[in-house]
């Protein structure tokens, strides 16, 4: 009765194999992940992004918003005071949300302080509100009178230097 029941079991079974493996092409499996996301028809974080939406993520996630506004205002310095007095004044810092301004002359510092609340407004505009509260306009850095090791205290030179 074995062998009858081995007979009618050998017909449906495969041949079992016994010995070592050959060798060739081996047989892999790919592990399956679960939690694997494909990408469909419609646009996908995992696609291609433009150069510009690339750099503009990472300008708003990094906070240069205002830092890369001002150096294109410093750059165009001369269209938004005009070029007279461009040629005469240059930005020279920004901290704290006010930036700091050099004249070459007290005379040309006047005119800019004169400018100074239209320049809030328009900086303001240019690159969003509360971005600039103040421009510090400064004339020419005063000449030191101390030289030497020994000098005496006291208020020096009465000039005007800004």
């Amino acid at each position: 009765m074995a062998t009858s029941v081995a007979h009618q079991l050998s017909g449906m079974l495969p041949p079992a194999r016994l010995g070592p493996r050959k060798k060739g092409r081996k047989r892999r499996r790919r592990a399956r992940l679960f939690d694997e996301e494909r990408s469909g028809a419609g646009p996908d974080v995992r696609d291609p992004q433009a150069v510009g939406s690339a750099m503009e993520k990472l300008v708003n996630e990094r906070g240069w918003r205002t830092q890369l506004g001002l150096r294109l205002i410093v750059g165009r310095w001369a269209e938004l005071v005009g070029p007279t007095n461009a040629a005469h004044s240059r930005p020279e810092s920004y901290r704290d949300r006010v930036l700091v301004v050099r004249a070459e002359s007290s005379t040309w510092a006047s005119a800019l302080r004169l400018l100074a609340p239209q320049l809030v407004a328009e900086l303001n505009r240019r690159l969003g509100d509360g971005s600039v509260i103040r421009v510090d306009v400064r004339g020419p850095a005063a000449p030191s009178w101390r030289h030497g090791r020994r000098t005496v205290n006291g208020r020096g030179p009465r000039d005007t230097y800004g």
